[in-house]
């Protein structure tokens, strides 16, 4: 199936579109979600009608009563449609859009809805439609990872949101600049913006030729991506120079010397970054448990940078990867328990050492740790929720479902860490053999998101079994 344009539908369709539209404009958003609807369960991919019934499902959410009594209905009532859609999808993708726009219409936000929506425009080979929801889908959650990856893939394979995709790739790639897969879709990314401005455009137009597209392809691949490593190569040399230059005549200037290290970071010079981090330390701030936190975090990033260098092709590849990650491993705990001893009531420091001696194996540790960091109210879901994987990893069972149904009680809402500690509690149940109590976790996820983990598995297997 096709996307189609409005003026290759009939007659009386245009006059439903136009219908529609005005309803839109007169903020009868009801009278125009419903006209919208009926539009594109006839013709699903006509993609006009679906941006613009996603403008008026947003603005109809955005006036509705923000209650909790209706906000719990809306949730409830829409869970059946959902799950209905997810049983349709495979069958008879279009109807599992509907069924998912019939959710939008009273929750232009719902993410399980527009995760239908994209699995069936991917089916009915609708990419527009797909990369609408996804857009939707990663404003919604910009920091995650693999949801960001899909959009900006998205985008490069069929065009749309070069600009809003760059934007979020690239505030993932701040806080994780060596991560080889953001690295890629940004590539991909940079690749398909570059054919769509530099070539593609003049053959729709019936200029050009696909021979002069794919000898230009890869130079300008290749210059636009020197163009922006190179701007920003120049505005941190400058600023360097600049900094270096007035610390000269201001020696005590601590806020040059942050500045310089934070800059040396970027530019993977880390020995001089930890450099002017120890003048800070030397000037009397000693006590300035960010500053101690800046000089871990540019240690470890020169550990990763080690690693992203090596030579995957060389014939001790293994040994000295093994080698570097014991180093950063062995650096992290001891530095972290330096901190702890430093700083022994932050209880941020004792979460991110709990989480090093878990890692490690180290689970009598980390209890100890976590039951501390609980007490810090930013923490403590995370905490509780790895106090309880180590009571399970210890045989005591009823502590683990006790931690994690009081962590569960204090997640009001459902997103991945309170999935996490459903599945955890459905998992501590299977695990001490309370068939019934795990199935009635795996439900709750099973009814939310029918792809979470092997829920699926696990609530198909329990009724096979029936």
């Amino acid at each position: 199936m096709a996307e189609k344009k409005l003026n290759e539908l009939s007659l009386d369709q245009r006059r439903l579109f136009t219908k529609a539209v005005e309803a839109a404009q007169r903020e009868n958003f009801d009278y125009a979600t419903t006209l919208f609807c009926q539009l594109l369960k006839n013709e699903p991919g006509l993609f006009e009608a679906r941006k613009a019934l996603r403008t008026a499902q947003t603005r109809r959410s955005a006036g509705a009563t923000k209650g909790f009594f209706k906000k719990m209905m809306s949730s409830a009532g829409s869970s059946p449609q959902i799950t209905k859609a997810k049983i349709t999808l495979n069958k008879n993708p279009a109807e599992a859009m509907a069924i998912a726009e019939e959710v939008l219409n009273g929750d232009a936000n719902n993410p399980f809805a527009h995760r239908i929506i994209v699995d069936a425009a991917q089916a009915l080979e609708l990419p527009q439609t797909m990369v609408l929801s996804l857009e939707t889908m990663v404003r919604l959650a910009p920091k995650d990872k693999a949801l960001v990856i899909e959009f900006a893939n998205a985008v490069a394979e069929t065009g749309g949101s070069a600009a809003v995709a760059e934007e979020f790739l690239d505030g993932l790639i701040r806080t994780s600049p060596y991560d080889p897969d953001l690295q890629q879709a940004q590539k991909n990314l940079s690749a398909r913006k570059t054919l769509d401005e530099g070539g593609y455009n003049a053959l729709a137009d019936g200029k050009g030729s696909f021979r002069d597209v794919l000898r230009n392809k890869e130079e300008a691949v290749s210059l636009e991506q020197e163009k922006r490593v190179q701007k920003s190569e120049d505005a941190s040399l400058r600023l360097i120079n600049e900094y270096e230059a007035r610390l000269q005549n201001e020696p005590d200037n601590t806020k040059l010397m942050r500045s310089l290290a934070e800059l040396y970071t970027q530019k993977n010079q880390f020995d001089r970054a930890l450099e002017f981090y120890q003048r800070l330390k030397n000037s009397g701030i000693a006590g300035d448990a960010t500053l101690d936190r800046a000089i871990t975090d540019v240690t470890v990033k020169q550990f990763d940078f080690q690693i992203v260098q090596l030579n995957p092709l060389a014939v001790d590849h293994a040994e000295q990867l093994a080698k570097l990650q014991a180093d950063k491993a062995e650096f992290q705990m001891a530095d972290c328990r330096a901190r702890v001893e430093k700083y022994p009531t932050d209880l941020g420091i004792r979460f991110e050492l709990g989480q090093l001696y878990f890692q490690s194996g180290k689970i009598a540790e980390a209890l100890a740790e976590f039951q501390k960091a609980q007490q810090n109210p930013h923490k403590r879901i995370p905490a509780m929720s790895l106090l309880a994987q180590c009571f399970a990893l210890r045989g005591m069972n009823d502590s683990a479902v006790r931690t994690l149904q009081t962590a569960i009680k204090e997640s009001p809402v459902m997103n991945e860490e309170k999935k996490d500690l459903v599945y955890n509690l459905g998992c501590v149940f299977e695990k001490m053999g309370k068939k019934a109590e795990a199935i009635e976790q795996f439900l709750i996820l099973y009814e939310l998101d029918v792809t979470y983990r092997d829920v699926g598995a696990k609530v198909d297997a329990h009724y096979a079994g029936q």
